[in-house]
């Protein structure tokens, strides 16, 4: 059987099902397009399917020409009828993984989707997860279930693998095509299997011995971005209290070729992925009892970077003789990255709350996300605009904070428009025209 599927995909006759169709979904589904897979798509949300189907972009920057491409291709379909989950030839599970109130791993999409999965699995598919998750999750989450389900046996009668997701959004040097996937088997024929198709449209495959492997390696990957960028916002906090510009500092280390790895202060974490993933290793550490101080530690530091803020926003305002309570606020930015729309997690919300309340009234500005959607966290949110970029609106608000530097924000007007910048990204840094009008936070 392994025989003829690896002919299968050597021949582009093996159908890549995603299921999922997000900013993970997505990309994965034009990048096997574009190397002249057939792929189907999943997903329960109507309005992502029909975008698929009629060419309409849902997410921003992956841009018009992605989705006409795939709407007007006969390789290409999308459906949210889950009993064709049988005729994809691999099923490449591309879900939410967050975490509850608890911050403890939520992992009900996972298996919901499993139990799908399951009751339509046939033999000889290859069944991928690619959510970020705890190291165990397939073996001890993912195959009981399909087994289950299935009535199938994981390595006789069908294959599973995890590969973790490394998307970037809105990174145009490093899209899906170019990042390497690392890929973990259950059993070799399984891994070998995972390989093969993924060495159809990646750059490279980097196989390790099992699953539990793999899903280290991406927990251990941001981890050490969480790490380090609490490094910098400490000594952003730091540097602040002595006068020294901390973006001064990391440009200038910067420049020695080794032994130092720039990475940049901010008004807290955003993603899908740095915020969460620490607290995945930690879950799973206590059933090992083993601790998690490092980890934790880095944790508090990010989390505390938007209270920080709100301090450094009241200081600035006292300096102009106003008060919190009271005062109109902007936030610059809703998504957590520049020059995206994804807006998952972004400590953008967590400010608006903790101005809120202090008595602020707080708007936002944001042409990547002109109206907050429905999210579990911050539902009463939802259905908020963007106020508009205009010189009238812009001065009449008492203070302006800038959490996501986009590239299509104007910089000197401005600085030309508001008195009082309270920059969290160094995005003015040349443009402040009078002193104390732009405080860094």
């Amino acid at each position: 059987m392994l025989q003829e599927l690896l002919k299968k995909i050597n021949n582009k006759e093996y159908i890549v099902g995603i299921v999922g169709l997000g900013y993970v979904g997505l990309p994965l589904m034009w990048t096997f397009f574009q190397k002249n897979m057939p792929v189907l798509g999943y997903d329960i949300d109507d309005n992502k399917v029909n975008c698929i189907l009629e060419g309409r972009p849902y997410i921003k920057h992956l841009g018009d020409n992605m989705m006409q491409a795939l709407a007007k291709s006969d390789r290409v379909d999308a459906t949210t009828d889950f009993s064709r989950l049988s005729e994809a030839d691999a099923l490449l599970l591309c879900v939410p993984t967050p975490l509850n109130e608890h911050r403890e791993p939520d992992m009900q999409y996972v298996e919901k989707t499993c139990l799908t999965v399951g009751q339509n699995l046939r033999k000889g598919q290859l069944v991928i997860l690619e959510s970020t998750t705890y190291p165990g999750t397939t073996e001890e989450l993912i195959i009981p279930i399909l087994e289950g389900e299935s009535g199938l046996t994981a390595g006789k009668d069908f294959y599973v693998a995890y590969s973790p997701e490394r998307e970037d959004p809105g990174n145009a040097d490093f899209n899906t095509a170019k990042i390497p996937k690392v890929v973990g088997g259950h059993g070799e024929d399984a891994l070998k299997l995972a390989c093969a198709l993924y060495d159809t449209a990646i750059v490279q495959t980097v196989p390790v011995s099992d699953t539990k492997t793999a899903e280290a390696v991406k927990l251990t990957e941001n981890i050490f971005r969480s790490v380090n960028i609490a490094m910098v916002n400490e000594l952003k906090v730091i540097y602040q209290a002595m006068g020294i510009d901390v973006h001064e500092v990391l440009d200038a280390a910067g420049t020695k070729p080794f032994g130092f790895m720039k990475f940049t202060p901010g008004p807290g974490l955003g993603g899908h992925c740095i915020p969460i993933d620490p607290f995945y290793l930690t879950w799973k550490a206590r059933e090992v009892e083993q601790p998690t101080r490092f980890i934790e530690l880095a944790g508090e530091i990010n989390t505390d970077m938007p209270r920080y803020v709100v301090r450094q926003t009241m200081e600035a305002l006292n300096h102009h003789k106003k008060a919190m309570n009271g005062s109109n606020i902007l936030l610059i930015g809703l998504a957590y990255k520049p020059n995206v729309d994804d807006d998952r997690e972004s400590p953008t919300y967590k400010l608006m709350e903790l101005l809120e309340r202090q008595g602020a009234e707080v708007s936002y500005y944001d042409s990547y996300v002109p109206k907050i959607k429905p999210s579990r966290e911050y539902a009463h949110y939802a259905g908020k605009e963007s106020v508009t970029w205009d010189e009238g609106t812009i001065r009449a608000f008492d203070a302006v904070v800038i959490a996501t530097n986009h590239d299509d924000i104007n910089y000197a007007e401005l600085a030309e428009w508001n008195e009082c910048i309270i920059d969290t990204r160094n995005a003015m840094n040349g443009y402040a025209t009078k002193e104390k009008q732009v405080w860094k936070a």
